[in-house]
């Protein structure tokens, strides 16, 4: 009776090392049941995040037609309707044979295709090929108290101390433990966030240094001292004269 015991208590300690073994060589997943990335903590994710959007350096990676631009559309089995067309500020373009229409806010190829459907009444099958002469490239504006104040060409992926060095630093009076960055969402809606600066580049430490996207605007203000500083007193040397 003392043997089967035994027995049955080696199957049980075999058997639990294998479920334990079974368990630790699984994939670990977080509470909504997908597997999260190796190294990729909370932060690392909405930056991760930011370089999508940045991809193309516009919303969903490519370019939405604005007001200023000019598209050169050609037509190659009838030139004869190849033109050149500028966007108006309501966002429309005139063509050639039919009405106007809006190309505001989409992409080029949303556009192509609008233009094979609008162009269906009047050319059979049409093709159309569509160039981007000019167009609006994605940009910051640095303000406040910044060595160069202006507007810059966003080219790449550039964080916001990335671009006050850009634009030639702050200045001595600024408040660098307050920067302002303000984003645009449509025409209704401005998102204001403060950043310390002066404490990031402290510390060394630049994990909460934010991408810009195009639009953005950094400004930076006066601190207290520098406002009242032309009201206090310099010392300096003072002659005196008894008589």
């Amino acid at each position: 009776m003392g043997r089967v015991n035994n027995r049955s208590s080696v199957r049980l300690v075999v058997l639990f090392y294998v479920v334990l073994a079974a368990s630790l060589n699984a994939n670990p997943q977080n509470e909504s049941g997908t597997q999260p990335a190796p190294g990729l903590g909370p932060h690392d994710a909405d930056v991760a995040s930011d370089l999508d959007t940045l991809r193309g350096l516009w919303p969903g990676g490519r370019y939405r037609i604005t007001p200023g631009d000019v598209l050169q559309l050609t037509f190659p089995y009838v030139p004869e309707f190849d033109q050149t067309v500028s966007v108006q500020p309501d966002g429309y373009i005139a063509l050639k044979g039919i009405d106007e229409m809006v190309v505001t806010g989409r992409t080029v190829a949303e556009v192509r295709q609008a233009l094979r459907e609008a162009y269906e009444p009047v050319l059979r099958n049409p093709v159309v090929t569509i160039v981007l002469k000019e167009f609006e490239k994605p940009f910051f504006i640095a303000s406040g108290e910044i060595a160069r104040p202006g507007r810059y060409e966003l080219r790449s992926a550039l964080t916001l101390t990335q671009a006050l060095a850009f634009a030639g630093g702050p200045t001595a009076s600024a408040k660098k433990s307050a920067v302002l960055l303000f984003r645009r969402y449509g025409t209704d809606m401005v998102e204001v966030k403060e950043f310390d600066v002066k404490k990031m580049l402290a510390s060394r430490d630049l994990t909460e240094d934010p991408l810009l996207r195009p639009g953005d605007t950094v400004f930076i203000p006066k601190s207290r001292l520098s406002a009242i500083a032309p009201f206090i007193p310099k010392p300096g040397i003072t002659l005196w004269n008894p008589f």
